[in-house]
């Protein structure tokens, strides 16, 4: 297949207690596997397209065959989604997560912005929320450089406004209803805790 599921950067129970074992083998190896599985067949019939990175193709997705385009949004969204969703998190052991830097780049740029931590996680925390059904909350840099807190249906990539994500949280129910069941505020509150503020940091100066 010209796309290919990424191994995880840490084990399956790495997240624990926050994001138990089973949900991240089913989360990996059956939702992100799919999405890998059903952009790669979309793309079969059209061999130039296969060569190109995921995000390119979302980037010029009107560039994309009609009759593939919305597959290519889904399952490339996807696709693109986990990839970087996986590498935002880390183990709560591995002294890397929870708490944000003062000294980073992307600290400072989002008291900048937000005025305080505190009042960004507030506005992410909201944004997670009350995205209706399956969606995405984003920390992304928009068409201007300037970082904004929002939200995505369904697995449509910030790429494909022309975004640029930092930092994502998945609140599809696959991501947390094995343990959290209909509880998704609590999801988002122990999610914080494994997030890996080093790769967010990462992509903020990758992004600028």
């Amino acid at each position: 297949m010209p796309y290919t599921l990424p191994n995880l950067p840490y084990a399956f129970n790495a997240l624990e207690p926050y994001i138990d074992e089973q949900t991240m083998k089913i989360h990996h190896g059956g939702h992100h596997a799919a999405y890998v599985k059903n952009l790669s067949t979309a793309v079969e019939k059209h061999p130039e397209l296969a060569s190109k990175p995921v995000e390119e193709l979302l980037a010029n997705i009107k560039s994309v065959p009609e009759e593939i385009r919305q597959a290519v949004i889904n399952n490339g969204g996807g696709h693109l989604n986990h990839s970087m969703f996986w590498l935002m998190m880390t183990s709560p052991n591995s002294g890397g997560s929870g708490t944000l830097p003062s000294e980073s780049e992307v600290a400072q740029a989002i008291k900048s912005t937000f005025g305080s931590f505190d009042t960004f996680r507030e506005t992410f925390i909201k944004a997670a929320s009350t995205r209706f059904g399956s969606g995405w909350a984003w920390l992304s840099l928009d068409n201007s450089g300037k970082l904004i807190v929002h939200s995505t249906a369904n697995q449509d990539s910030p790429v494909l406004e022309g975004k640029k994500p930092i930092l994502g949280l998945d609140v599809w129910e696959h991501a947390y209803y094995l343990k959290y069941q209909n509880r998704r505020p609590e999801y988002i509150d122990a999610w914080w805790h494994v997030v890996n503020w080093k790769q967010v940091n990462e992509n903020f100066v990758k992004a600028q």
